[in-house]
């Protein structure tokens, strides 16, 4: 969930970006009692998400400006939709109009991707999730449209979940030394994850007690083996090489968490317009 105070601080921020020291175009042509009226429309398929941010940006330039949302987030949206009424002072429509689109494109682009890649998965139980490949300072929002689009969330920071990687490895020496370190000095609300791209190494992290194994980069064979050998005895996450042609077989292994930075970074924004 995004917290008002978080979407308006960074709301705020972004128009300050944007605005800098003033809009030049508009301030010098849009007199005081100058009116507009204009409708967000879809120029394509989707799955639409950012609607209160949308509306916080337009909240922030002006008091007076008014939206009326005919669809919320989460919705199929269909190409020709409108999705929403807005109008109000010319000056500040004009002033917000790129900041509110690009939140709300970005955010909508990403609920869409997600949404594809979880139907692709269908009825089987694994969850399609995000990664820590997201945009610099605008995660929180890359996030709550991924679950938006239906999929569903891995740890937000470094700070959530301890993940011992390759380079992890390579520094304690062994998984166990590393999963020992960990358990002594976390707390008890901290789960620990481990990379895995053998199945011995596989076979380390379940006698070390893993919360989580992730099976990076295995083959399907080697995946559905894993999945055997560790009978529900940890979380099982896959990674690497996931794609909209391959997400369905991968979780036809046993997986229960299939992460991939694709949803957020190789998402393209879905195309909304503002018309005035």
């Amino acid at each position: 969930m995004l917290t008002k105070f978080y979407v308006e601080d960074h709301v705020k921020a972004a128009l300050a970006e944007d605005i800098g020291f003033g809009d030049i175009t508009t301030e010098n042509l849009a007199g005081e009692n100058d009116f507009l009226e204009g409708a967000l429309n879809t120029r394509t398929d989707g799955i639409l998400c950012g609607c209160e941010v949308f509306k916080t940006v337009f909240e922030i330039l002006c008091k007076d400006i008014k939206i009326k949302f005919y669809f919320k987030d989460g919705d199929k949206i269909k190409k020709g939709d409108k999705i929403a009424d807005i109008s109000g002072p010319a000056k500040y429509l004009l002033m917000g109009e790129r900041v509110a689109l690009n939140y709300i494109q970005r955010m909508s682009g990403i609920a869409t991707e997600t949404s594809k890649y979880q139907n692709a998965i269908g009825e089987l139980p694994a969850k399609i999730v995000d990664t820590r490949k997201t945009t610099p300072n605008f995660r929180a929002f890359e996030k709550y449209a991924v679950k938006t689009g239906g999929g569903a969330l891995h740890r937000f920071n470094l700070s959530d979940c301890a993940m011992i990687k390759d380079n992890h490895i390579r520094l304690a020496g062994t998984i166990t030394n590393a999963v020992e370190k960990l358990r002594k000095n976390l707390s008890h609300a901290h789960k620990i994850e481990v990379e895995c791209d053998t199945l011995e190494q596989v076979k380390e992290a379940v006698a070390c007690k893993a919360d989580i194994i992730m099976l990076d980069n295995m083959t399907i064979f080697d995946m559905k083996s894993a999945c055997e050998y560790i009978a529900g005895r940890a979380i099982v996450e896959a990674s690497g090489n996931v794609n909209l042609d391959t997400v369905r077989t991968i979780a036809e292994t046993g997986v229960d968490i299939i992460s991939s930075s694709a949803i957020v970074a190789k998402a393209p924004t879905l195309d909304l317009a503002l018309d005035m």
